[in-house]
């Protein structure tokens, strides 16, 4: 077992890896578990230096916002020391590529954070935020916009294939320091450097990915404003209409401190948040996208994910998560793996899943032991909020409660109470049927535990079929003596949630 970054034993043998990414607006370092698939961040500071804030109209960094920056870097560097980072990549965006005295501060900060520093050109940063949505979205078809302080990066995707990547000077420092702080000038701004754009028309009825602090802020505000049941960030979107409609109310307000959530933004970021909402509302328009997906993976997750080999890279994020997760926290990952197989045969006939209701289903398999160390009368409850909450990658919210609710039910099948609260608690985000398909899981899951007792090695000898109107379990002869009333009782429930009757067999008996 590896020795772990406070020199204590853990779990993973990961080497970690620290990214530096110095912004137009904020400086920061974050320490992810390691270049993995799915990394997990086990540090993470930032400060808003606003080095952008005046590169338009002075070709300058500023002096006091560089002096803030070195210090932040010097910090850094001690915790990257005192963390046992060795392994630390850093970057730089718009402002210090576009600054006169861009140059020499990259020569301070190279010094202060103790690391070489590249600067990403305006391709490269497109390039890096769609490696981020590649890293952290499965399978997505659309535009990714990374909106910094200086700049405005956006690129096409499809799958694995990127094209038509642009920068635009529409961050919202430059935006403020070339209007002069007038929020109708800088929509004359954003239009005239959006139509020089051909192709946007193409993202019409697609998703777009909106990537950066300032778009991740409006759409905390919105989740408030909303009383939005779910407070993770990742994979949240909304429709065209309502997207525009509240970056319309963002960009008219004259104090965003008033609004829903506006307290909890910080003051520094505020200032800008007028100008990112002009931004969306006047991309969003005239690409006509289908909706907005928020994503917390952006240029530092695009960094890590372009080191990965290709192999890594095909890895479907999710089932990447879950199967680390297991291994960590599971009595056996190998026992999570075997229940995929097993459950399998449930979802043939009419109960048929598309592909990522499949994946959704083996990902809640591979993750259903990891809240067995929990007292037994909250393990669904905390697992449900585990799950709920975790930095999970490549699904959306109705996936990540989908999975939530199907381990939870594991755990709490028969609290027919818990069920209803829970249930109606998340029906906003959440179909009926799709909360009945979680149950079915999560049946399924309970039963296997009567016959393997949460070890591997035993329920590949003893498959689930359908005969006709029942639903059969064959056991071995070696372990016939497994079939008692506690089994048949969950294999009863399973087959009454898929409407069928049961039979148990035993081999030779």
């Amino acid at each position: 077992m590896a020795r772990g970054l406070s020199g204590e034993h853990q779990m993973s043998d990961l080497e970690p890896m620290g990214v530096i990414d110095i912004g137009s607006n904020s400086v920061r370092l974050v320490v992810y578990e390691g270049a993995v698939r799915a990394p997990a961040p086990i540090f993470n500071e930032k400060i808003l230096a606003g080095l952008g804030r005046s590169v338009a109209s002075t070709g300058r960094l500023p002096d006091d916002a560089v002096e803030r920056a070195v210090l932040a870097l010097a910090r850094f560097k001690a915790i990257n020391r005192i963390l046992g980072v060795k392994n630390v990549r850093a970057i730089a965006t718009a402002a210090c590529r576009e600054a006169e005295n861009g140059p020499a501060f990259i020569k301070r900060a190279e010094a202060a954070c103790g690391v070489r520093i590249d600067i990403l050109s305006g391709e490269q940063e497109a390039q890096m935020a769609a490696y981020g949505i590649l890293m952290g979205c499965h399978e997505p078809d659309g535009f990714a916009g990374d909106l910094g302080g200086g700049s405005l990066e956006i690129i096409d995707i499809k799958g694995q294939k990127l094209t038509n990547a642009i920068t635009l000077p529409l961050g919202g420092l430059r935006l403020i320091d070339a209007s002069g702080d007038k929020i109708e000038k800088a929509i004359d701004i954003i239009d005239a450097e959006l139509n020089n754009v051909s192709w946007l028309p193409r993202g019409r009825d697609r998703t777009f990915y909106a990537v950066g602090g300032t778009w991740r802020s409006l759409a905390k505000m919105h989740m408030e404003a909303r009383d939005y049941p779910l407070r993770v960030m990742h994979g949240y979107k909304i429709p065209l209409k309502e997207a525009v409609e509240f970056c319309e109310e963002v960009r008219k307000t004259k104090k965003v401190a008033a609004m829903p959530g506006g307290r909890a933004i910080a003051k520094a970021r505020r200032e800008v948040l007028p100008y990112g909402a002009a931004s969306l509302e006047r991309l969003l328009k005239k690409m006509q996208a289908r909706e907005v997906e928020f994503s917390v993976f952006g240029v530092r997750e695009g960094l890590i994910y372009s080191l990965l080999s290709p192999h890594e890279q095909a890895k479907d994020p999710l089932i990447a998560f879950a199967t680390e997760t297991a291994r960590q926290r599971a009595r056996s990952a190998r026992h999570g793996q075997e229940l995929c197989e097993w459950t399998d045969a449930l979802f043939t006939g009419p109960l048929k899943e598309t592909p990522d209701e499949r994946r959704l289903r083996h990902a809640a398999c591979l993750m259903s032991d990891v809240g067995w160390r929990a007292h037994p009368d909250y393990r669904g409850e905390q697992t449900l909020n585990l799950v709920a909450h975790a930095a999970l990658s490549g699904l959306d919210h109705p996936g990540r409660i989908f999975l939530a609710l199907a381990i939870y039910f594991r755990h709490d099948g028969e609290d027919e109470m818990g069920q209803e609260r829970l249930s109606e608690r998340l029906r906003k985000i959440l179909a009926p049927k799709l909360i009945k398909r979680a149950r079915i899981i999560g049946a399924a899951v309970r039963t296997a535990h009567m016959i393997s007792i949460g070890r591997p090695g035993l329920i590949g000898d003893a498959p689930l079929s359908y005969v006709g109107d029942a639903l059969h379990l064959r056991l071995p002869a070696d372990h016939g003596v497994l079939d008692g009333e506690r089994l048949r009782r969950r294999l009863e429930e399973l087959a009454e949630l898929v409407d069928k009757s049961t039979a148990v067999v035993v081999k030779g008996r």
